[in-house]
C-alpha cells in the first residue's frame, strides 16, 4: 500500500503542479515516468511501472488526463499512449452569487457560472468597472476602442491584443456585452492623396482612386504630363481594401459638394469586390470604375498571371462586369474562368505611351 501511495502521490502532485485553470497541457508519459525513476531508488523493485500504469488509468477515468490516440505508445508493458492532455483544473465558484444577481440587469453571468475557473479577483474588478460604465452609457460620448479600453481596463490594447493580454479579447463576449454598448467608434486610417498643382479645393471635382502604390506614383507622373485619363484634380492611393474604411475621411477633409469618383484596381476577384463594396457602402457618392484605364489593362492581357488565395465572389464579379461592353465582358469572363488576373502594375509610364 505504501508503494502505491509513493507512486500515486508523486504522479498526482506533478500533474497538479502543471494543471492550468484555463487551458489543456500536453504531457509526455515517458518523460513523467523517467522523473519517477530518478526520484525513487527502488522503483524497479516495487514494480513501479505497474503502479504507474494503474495511476495513469485511474486519472484517465477521473477525467484529469485524456489520452491522445495517435498510435504512439510508450515502451512499457502494458502500453500507454505516449501523449496525454492534462485537462483544465476544476475550480469551485469564487464570486458571491448575490453580488452577481445585483448586476444581472446589465450583464450576463451565464459563462462564468459554467466556467468557474474565470471567477478570479482581476476579472471581477473588470466587471465592476464595466457595470459602472454601463449605468452611465447614455450620457457618454463616442470614443475609440483603444481609448475606452484604457479608461476601463488600464490598457489601450486590453480588448485587442491577445498576446499581451490573454483572455482580454474575449472579455466582452464572456460577460455578454457587445462593443457598441461601450460607445465606441472605429476610425479608419486616413488615405494618402496627391492634389494637382495649382488646384483650388473649391474647383475640385474629379478624383481618381487607384488600388496600388506603383500605379499611384505612375498616375502622378501622367497627371503632371497632362496625359492621365479623366484629368482628375486629385489622385487617392486606395491601398487595397484599406480604402473601404479610409474613404470616409474625404468628407471630413474637403468641401461638401458633388464629386465624380473613378476607381481603378487590379482586374481580379479582390479588385472587383473592393470596388463593389466601396460603391455599396458610399451609395450617396458618384463612384464608377475607371473604364478607360481598365481597357488599357485589358490590352495588356499577355501579362496576366494566376490568382492566388483570393475570395471569388460571383455577385461582385457580375456587378463589376456589367459596366463593360459585351465584347469586353467575354474577355473578362475568360480571365475569370482561367483564374487569371491582370495586375495594375502593367500600366507604367513606358507602356502608357503606346496609347498616346
Amino acid at each position: 500500500m505504501g508503494n502505491i501511495n509513493i507512486i500515486e502521490t508523486r504522479v498526482r502532485g506533478f500533474i497538479e503542479d502543471i494543471q492550468h485553470p484555463r487551458q489543456k497541457k500536453k504531457l509526455n508519459i515517458n518523460d513523467l515516468e523517467y522523473q519517477l525513476r530518478q526520484q525513487i531508488e527502488d522503483y524497479y523493485d516495487m514494480d513501479g511501472y505497474t503502479l504507474f500504469y494503474e495511476t495513469i488509468q485511474a486519472m484517465t477515468e477521473e477525467k484529469i488526463l485524456s489520452p491522445i490516440m495517435n498510435k504512439q505508445t510508450n515502451s512499457g508493458s502494458p502500453g500507454l499512449p505516449l501523449y496525454y492532455w492534462v485537462n483544465v483544473k476544476k475550480q469551485e465558484a469564487n464570486w458571491d452569487r448575490l453580488e452577481m444577481l445585483k448586476r444581472n440587469d446589465l450583464l450576463d453571468f451565464t459563462y462564468y457560472n459554467q466556467h468557474p475557473e474565470w471567477q478570479t479577483a482581476d476579472e471581477w474588478e473588470r466587471i465592476l468597472k464595466l457595470y459602472d460604465f454601463l449605468k452611465t452609457e447614455v450620457e457618454r460620448d463616442l470614443v475609440s476602442l483603444e481609448e475606452r479600453s484604457l479608461e476601463l481596463f488600464g490598457y489601450e490594447k486590453f480588448l485587442t491584443d491577445e498576446q499581451l493580454f490573454p483572455g482580454g479579447a474575449g472579455f466582452l463576449e464572456r460577460i455578454g456585452v457587445n462593443k457598441e454598448r461601450l460607445k465606441i467608434v472605429t476610425y479608419g486610417e486616413p488615405f494618402v492623396y496627391w492634389l494637382k498643382r495649382g488646384c483650388d479645393l473649391n474647383s475640385l471635382k474629379r478624383i481618381l482612386i487607384v488600388e496600388n502604390l506603383s500605379f499611384f506614383h505612375t498616375s502622378i507622373k501622367l497627371l503632371e504630363e497632362e496625359s492621365l485619363d479623366y484629368e482628375p484634380e486629385m489622385i487617392i492611393y486606395g491601398e487595397g481594401r484599406k480604402i473601404e474604411s479610409s474613404f470616409s475621411f474625404f468628407f471630413r477633409m474637403f468641401p461638401e459638394k458633388p464629386y465624380l469618383f473613378y476607381y481603378a484596381g487590379d482586374l481580379d476577384a479582390e479588385g472587383y469586390s473592393i470596388f463593389n463594396r466601396l460603391k455599396e457602402r458610399y451609395g450617396d457618392c458618384s463612384i464608377q470604375p475607371a473604364l478607360k484605364i481598365y481597357r488599357k489593362m485589358l490590352d495588356c492581357e499577355q501579362l496576366a498571371n494566376e490568382e492566388r488565395k483570393q475570395v471569388r465572389n460571383e455577385f461582385d464579379k457580375n456587378a463589376f462586369f456589367s459596366w463593360f461592353t459585351d465584347e469586353e465582358q467575354v474577355q473578362l469572363e475568360s480571365l475569370w474562368v482561367k483564374q487569371k488576373r491582370i495586375p495594375q502594375e502593367v500600366l507604367t509610364v513606358e507602356s502608357w505611351r503606346r496609347w498616346l
